[in-house]
């Protein structure tokens, strides 16, 4: 699935443009290419489209929820083997910051996700998982 040249392409689904932007300048950084969706509905057609290697997803969004993406995505025989990496400050289930990450992963209809990682994001280990995740 890897774009022209070997460089991996990751998609960002997220409706902040700050996070977005954060995330760009990390992945860049490591060089990766990316592509951005800023809801669950725009991102489903951008991955069709795009045929990223990665999706790094937000859970809390306008029109269609990361949680509505995500199943709708692993739903889609053309993306499903692509990872997804939550990254999102929905975790507070009782104080739990991997509740809502136990919450998806608890979900009998979809595999659990690849990655989660709470807002704020510490990179290092952020990048390491993506990293891992893309190794050929």
């Amino acid at each position: 699935m890897s774009s022209a040249g070997g460089t991996k392409k990751i998609l960002i689904v997220d409706d902040e443009p700050d996070v977005v932007s954060y995330l760009e300048m990390l992945l860049h950084d490591k060089g990766y290419e990316t592509v951005s969706a800023s809801n669950g509905r725009e991102g489903i057609e951008v991955a069709k489209r795009e045929k990223p290697d990665l999706v790094t997803l937000d859970v809390s969004m306008p029109e269609a929820s990361g949680t509505r993406f995500y199943k709708d995505f692993r739903s889609d025989a053309e993306l499903a083997s692509i990872p997804v990496i939550i990254v999102t400050a929905v975790t507070g289930y009782g104080g739990d910051k991997y509740g809502y990450e136990k919450f998806l992963s608890g979900r009998r209809l979809v595999p659990p996700p690849d990655g989660f990682f709470p807002k704020p994001i510490e990179p290092e280990p952020f990048l390491k998982a993506i990293a891992e995740l893309l190794a050929d």
